[in-house]
């Protein structure tokens, strides 16, 4: 009880404190008006924020202030976001038993006088404007000048382990002067940009002038003429007034609504991008957004209407998802959805059994059309759960292996009926986890999960007929890229890299011949949409996220499924077994599945080898062919005199690549003085990926890969590396050298660009410039939250 009183009285003394310095601003610079930022003032004449400010903080800020996972909610991402302010509260929190507010940039609140209203502070000076207040009552002013009073200390290791720069650490957010000054005497070393060194000195001064210019903003650039049209085009497309355009349209929006929209690229190379949002208000009258939490949510209004808007946010690469619309496309929907001879009586309404059960929402859909629309573009569909708000943290990660090529059971007639019969038969079992209760949620996952057994027998019940009757069980069940075009669709195979606590996805076969490996067929493709990504609330509470989590279980096992049935019959079971290490027999028969959904009909693929598994992925690699995109290929991107020495990098794997963070980029510097973006990818490997806790235990050194890739894969590099060409042998035997973390900081020393280094800020904006250029369609700024100081 003394304990608490004293707490008790040190808060309270904190709050007579903050009380007086607030009436002491109050007497000397006005009180605080939350509603200064409202209405940006306009720059001086030559002076542009677009132009001037916003890229330096792209540089320097976004890099760690952007999206769900930005420090403090602190957005760099545009003049809105700093108008915006901070918060105290953490979106990200696995722990909270009430689901949260949303506090969306854009979607929640649209004023900064609105966000003060909902406990966030403001960093920029919102009293009587003047440049000295304007520069000593900022918050974000305060934060720059501390780092360049207290600069982040090279070789410093004690004086740099006084900050915590784990991403997952609760952040230290100061919400006014008098925090701030505690803030700036407890943790000198605390200024931004955080544990990194300080800005430039011009780049400070730019910055301080339009602080005390009062942050101005000349709003955003009016579009051009030809996007205006294709905009105009597009959202008289998607507002039809038939029930049949309704219902396409409310489908194309739950799948499109993370997406990165564009057009083609302007006559300057750069790209305008684009969101598509549900309004109240119809084409050609200012788009009232609908801000629910989630997509499926029903909207409270009698109509919704789908409404293209630019995309305001400066573009980072852990939520880039580029989309393209064109002509094309448009014609690809209309002989899809709207040209097949269907009716649709009744549009669905948004009660929680629709949001849970795509397949009862869209029945009135040819199921046919829903699977292609989803393969044609299958890696925007699958990077969906991969850089949705579901993947961020260990917790939410760990379902997966860290290295697995995904392939596809190809679309024909005789599957969509066959998927349309199991639907018919399967739909109410089908159902996904939905909403934010806590109660009974591991109650909840047994009850889903016997769902889910149901549907697997069901499931299997209509393969073993389907086989035993014409189909036979070998490749040209796998989709091969070929489709109603002649030019074979390149999202037939795909990667999928899992870093820890955040994951990638690319097209192709990338890296070493992975471990396992999933085949998606039209209803799992579906379900992890709607599980991860449509239905998924960043901001719910710990039982939705737990049974989120807990269910992707049973799809992963799924895929797998689909893949162990390719494998002759006598072998499934031991693959099952290799791949669930220390794992129950009741989980394992959740894969292969148990006496009442085994699969009868024997693999008609013709092998050769011992190691069916092993020739299966490469007969998959065959079969696909030209489908298998080459953007990642280091061989098809690296000079000729590079590859002999890239190659023995390529082949690391054991116990020494432990040492190495998950996902690290090199820069190799050739003779001629050109440099080339490659990364580092470790492939941890585990016993089995079923269990939600304990993933330490279950790690496999030994087995652990390493893949190259060309370009930047994965939008949280851990670590840069830096090497010359004819220091790459010597490179590659310090990493198979490695034994220790001793190891691993001498390694560091030699070839990591550090975050102490007095370069930092030059390697990173010509990293990022080579990024924009040989990955012009992907690129985005990085997130270095989780660069390593080891």
């Amino acid at each position: 009880m003394r304990r608490i009183a004293v707490s008790l009285s040190a808060a309270a003394l904190l709050a007579a404190c903050a009380t007086v310095v607030t009436s002491k601003l109050d007497a000397e610079f006005g009180p605080a008006d939350p509603a200064r930022f409202d209405k940006p003032a306009a720059p001086p004449p030559g002076e542009s924020y677009a132009q001037h400010i916003q890229p330096i903080l792209n540089q320097r800020c976004v890099v760690c202030h952007a999206c769900y996972d930005a420090p403090c909610q602190l957005k760099a991402t545009s003049w809105d976001g700093l108008a915006r302010g901070a918060s105290k509260h953490r979106v990200y929190d696995a722990a909270r038993l009430l689901a949260d507010a949303p506090s969306r940039l854009y979607v929640d609140a649209q004023l900064p006088s609105e966000w003060r209203s909902r406990e966030f502070f403001a960093v920029l000076n919102e009293r009587t404007p003047a440049p000295e207040a304007n520069r000593s009552l900022s918050l974000l002013h305060r934060m720059l000048s501390l780092k360049q009073q207290h600069p982040w200390p090279a070789g410093d290791a004690k004086a740099q382990a006084t900050l915590n720069l784990d991403p997952d650490a609760a952040a230290s957010c100061p919400a006014d002067i008098a925090e701030m000054d505690r803030y700036a005497q407890n943790k000198p070393l605390g200024g931004m940009p955080y544990g990194l060194p300080g800005l430039a000195p011009d780049e400070h001064a730019r910055l301080t002038r339009w602080i005390e210019q009062g942050a101005p903003y000349e709003g955003p650039a009016p579009l051009p003429a030809a996007l205006q049209q294709q905009v105009a085009l597009w959202e008289r497309f998607l507002n039809g007034d038939s029930a049949k355009e309704r219902l396409f349209a409310r489908y194309a929006y739950e799948h499109l609504f993370l997406a990165h929209l564009y057009f083609g690229a302007e006559a300057d190379g750069r790209r305008q991008f684009f969101r598509l949002v549900r309004s109240s208000t119809p084409p050609g009258q200012p788009t009232r957004l609908v801000a629910s939490a989630r997509p499926v949510d029903d909207p409270g209004v009698a109509r919704v209407y789908y409404r293209i808007e630019p995309e305001r946010e400066a573009i980072v690469a852990k939520t880039h998802m580029p989309y393209r619309l064109d002509a094309a496309r448009m014609a690809r929907w209309r002989a899809l959805f709207l040209a097949p001879d269907y009716r649709v009586d009744q549009l669905p309404g948004y009660d929680a059994g629709t949001a849970a059960n795509p397949f009862a929402t869209f029945a009135a859909l040819p199921v046919g059309a829903r699977y292609r629309f989803m393969l044609d573009e299958a890696e925007f569909t699958v990077m969906g759960f991969i850089k949705g708000p579901v993947c961020r943290g260990q917790a939410a990660l760990n379902v997966i292996e860290d290295q697995f090529w995904v392939t596809f059971l190809a679309p024909s007639p005789a599957y969509d009926e066959a998927i349309a019969k199991l639907l018919q038969n399967a739909t109410e079992v089908a159902a996904l986890p939905t909403g934010s209760s806590n109660t009974g949620a591991l109650l909840k996952w047994l009850q889903y999960g016997q769902k889910e057994s149901s549907y697997r027998q069901t499931r299997s019940a209509h393969i073993n007929a389907a086989l035993n009757g014409r189909e036979r069980l070998d490749l040209n069940l796998i989709w091969d890229g070929t489709g109603d075009g002649s030019v074979r669709n390149d999202n037939a195979g795909l990667t999928v890299f899992r870093h820890f606590d955040s994951a990638s996805v690319v097209k192709g076969f990338v890296g070493p011949a992975p471990k396992t490996a999933w085949v998606i067929d039209y209803p799992l493709l579906e379900r992890i949409h709607y599980l991860l990504v449509a239905n998924y609330d960043v901001y719910g509470n710990v039982g939705h996220q737990l049974n989120s989590r807990l269910y992707m279980d049973y799809l992963r096992m799924e895929g797998e499924f689909n893949f162990i049935a390719l494998l002759p019959k006598a072998g499934r079971i031991a693959t099952r077994d290799h791949w669930y290490r220390g794992v129950d027999q009741n989980v394992r028969e959740q894969v292969y599945g148990g006496p009442d959904t085994t699969l009868t009909v024997d693999s008609a693929v013709p092998y050769r080898s011992s190691d069916p598994r092993a020739e299966l992925l490469e007969l998959l690699r065959a079969r696909l062919g030209p489908a298998l995109a080459q953007g990642t290929d280091w061989r098809r991107h690296a000079p000729a005199p590079l590859q002999a020495a890239l190659q023995p990098l390529a082949a690391l794997q054991g116990e020494a690549l432990q040492w190495l963070p998950e996902a690290a980029v090199l820069v190799v510097e050739l003779p001629d003085g050109e440099r080339r973006n490659f990364s580092l990818l470790r492939n941890t490997a585990h016993a089995s990926v079923a269990h939600l806790l304990g993933e330490e235990k279950r790690l496999l050194p030994q087995e652990d890969t390493l893949t190259l890739t060309a370009g930047i894969v994965g939008s949280y590099p851990n670590a840069f590396y830096r090497a010359r060409a004819a220091e790459l042998p010597a490179l590659v035997a310090a990493i198979a050298a490695l034994r220790s973390e001793a190891d691993y900081t001498s390694f560091a020393r030699r070839w990591a660009v550090r975050r102490d280094d007095a370069q930092f800020w030059a390697f990173s904006d010509a990293l990022l410039q080579r990024y924009g250029k040989e990955q012009p369609l992907e690129a985005g700024l990085l997130d270095y939250n989780r660069l390593e100081n080891r």
